[in-house]
């Protein structure tokens, strides 16, 4: 569910939800020598899953796709090697989603984020 920021709060940062996979996201984009998206990721905030209902996934747009993308002009998918997996999806300079699977520790938190309930702090 994305936020209107006229009517309700910003959606909560990802550092504060789930401030391990923030700071891993961080790690991994610097040692693909991706600094400033690095420095992106830190301010991440989670605004909807991906919605394809897998009970794998804990995949979450961070900002809606311009027209076009995910696969035209300007985007680009960056690929880390964590322990377990994600891609970078990201436009035109921008991270516009996260690619998670197989981190089901990682639902609770996401679901409360994603449905205004917070998180862990």
């Amino acid at each position: 569910m994305e936020q209107d920021e006229h009517t309700t709060a910003p959606a909560p940062l990802l550092r504060d939800v789930l401030p391990q996979l923030s700071a891993e996201l961080v790690t991994l984009l610097e040692e693909e020598g991706e600094r400033d998206l690095a420095l992106c990721a830190h301010d991440l905030r989670p605004l909807a899953d991906c919605g394809c209902g897998d009970d794998f996934c804990r995949s979450f747009r961070t900002a809606p796709h311009p027209p076009g993308t995910p696969s035209g002009p300007g985007h680009r998918n960056v690929a880390l090697f964590p322990a377990r997996g994600h891609l970078i999806d990201v436009v035109h300079g921008r991270i516009m989603f996260v690619e998670v699977l197989d981190r089901p520790e990682l639902r609770p938190a996401l679901r409360a984020a994603l449905t205004g309930g917070g998180g862990p702090r």
